[in-house]
């Protein structure tokens, strides 16, 4: 049953369940656990133990232990940024210096706040549409543009500039299959991750000329009250400037140590980690010292932080471990020797985006994706000679597309809260976008493969 046509079955029925329940969790546990029972010829107690097995094993490898601390920390440091009034006096700032005046200016603002804080996408969403609900109002901008603006200009650049939960969740995921620099072939996926480039372009386009199309230029966007649009007092912009700016230089610093002068060959789930750490204590210290909350405040803050992000650390955990299972059942060097004769290899790279970009639509977020689909594109490019990077970006831009076209995803309904829109009106104003780029993207996939490789 290894390497044949049978080690298909579990990422196929995880897409299924993927599409059926609109549950990451749900998907990734079932394949996980169905390919545990294969490998045993469905022995029921030896394929749980051998699915149990695996999941058990995620938390032995030291870098998997580093990017689960990382996403369970950054929930707490996020949260300690919000309730210390952070944000919030970030954007009273920009209002008090009266930097807008006039529609450029005030589409401009939201796209180069969200390019700045490329640490977390959510953050950089909220941060950016709050700061922006009022002068798009003033200027008789609709918030569906707004909304627009931030969701496709957020998660670009966090799948393109990969100091972020992003760059290290991949990282872990190239592990395992002898790769001499995986922090290299990360680097290189900027090259080749066409969507994101893309989507950017047209958010820059959009604020520079103040043209819009399709049902965007006939939005309505009835604005929707929410208490993120409530202003904590008494907070100061250095809360969320300070540790968002110490993330990204710490990270470069750790990433030039540990790659002994070369950023491409350091660990970057150790960079990663201690920068969020470090950047979490000096939050801490600086809370602590200007009296703004108690060591029992921040306990509690960080406590909540840490469960509001527990959900996707389970789909983290999931996701690591469903892709060992699949690499160990040898799914990937079936599919790569199928696709390797029957695939041309310039419909590779367009193969995996599509398949990507539906699974992400179906499940509504792109780390299961990356899971299913990176443990196969690796082996791909292997076995075909095409550059490890070029089929990985493919699959990143895939789960980028299909998360940004997804009614159901996390970034369309953070996006429709930070802006005010109504979330329907978001998706249906942004999708026509979407598909321009995605089709955009399949085409200089195809011309990449031919004039390259």
């Amino acid at each position: 049953m290894q390497d044949s046509i049978y080690t298909l079955v579990p990422p196929l029925v995880a897409i299924l369940v993927a599409i059926w329940r609109k549950n990451a969790i749900e998907a990734l546990a079932v394949g996980l656990l169905l390919t545990g029972l294969m490998q045993m010829n469905f022995a029921p107690i030896e394929g749980v133990v051998a699915s149990g097995s695996v999941l058990l094993s995620v938390f032995q490898g030291v870098s998997n232990q580093r990017i689960i601390i990382f996403s369970l920390l950054i929930g707490a440091l996020l949260m300690l940024i919000k309730h210390s009034g952070g944000v919030n006096a970030f954007i009273s700032s920009l209002n008090e210096r009266n930097l807008v005046k006039n529609q450029r200016q005030a589409s401009l603002l939201p796209s180069l706040i969200g390019t700045s804080i490329f640490t977390d996408s959510n953050l950089s969403m909220f941060t950016a549409g709050i700061a922006s609900q009022n002068l798009f109002d003033k200027f008789g901008l609709s918030r569906a543009r707004l909304a627009f603006l931030i969701d496709s200009t957020c998660s670009p650049v966090s799948i393109l500039f990969l100091i972020n939960g992003w760059g290290a969740y991949v990282l872990g995921l190239l592990d395992g299959y002898q790769l001499t620099d995986t922090v290299g072939i990360l680097i290189e996926t900027i090259a080749y991750n066409f969507y994101p480039i893309i989507v950017l372009i047209m958010v820059y386009y959009t604020a520079v000329t103040n043209k819009v199309y399709g049902p965007l230029k006939y939005a309505s966007s009835k604005i929707v009250e929410t208490s993120e649009q409530q202003v904590i007092s008494n907070g100061k912009a250095r809360y969320m400037l300070v540790p968002m700016v110490l993330i990204v230089l710490v990270t470069l610093l750790l990433l030039y140590i540990t790659g002994e002068g070369d950023l491409r060959r350091g660990s970057g789930s150790f960079a990663v980690m201690w920068a969020v750490i470090f950047s979490f204590l000096i939050l801490c210290v600086m809370l602590l010292l200007d009296k703004v909350f108690n060591i029992k405040q921040i306990v509690q803050h960080s406590v909540t932080g840490i469960k509001n992000l527990l959900p996707a650390v389970i789909v983290l955990v999931l996701s690591f471990a469903f892709g060992d299972a699949v690499k160990a059942f040898g799914t990937g060097t079936y599919v790569s020797g199928i696709m390797s004769v029957e695939v041309a290899q310039i419909g590779l790279a367009p193969l995996l985006f599509i398949t990507a970009g539906i699974m992400a639509f179906a499940t509504g977020t792109s780390w299961g994706t990356f899971a299913i689909l990176i443990p196969i594109a690796v082996p791909l490019s292997i076995e075909t000679g095409l550059p490890p990077a070029f089929l990985v970006a493919a699959v990143l831009g895939g789960g980028v597309f299909g998360d940004h076209s997804s009614p159901i995803s996390d970034s369309t309904i953070v996006a429709s809260i930070a802006s005010g829109c109504e979330h329907l009106e978001h998706v249906k104003t942004q999708l026509p976008y979407t598909l321009v780029a995605g089709l955009i993207t399949i085409c200089l996939y195809i011309v990449t493969a031919v004039i390259l490789f």
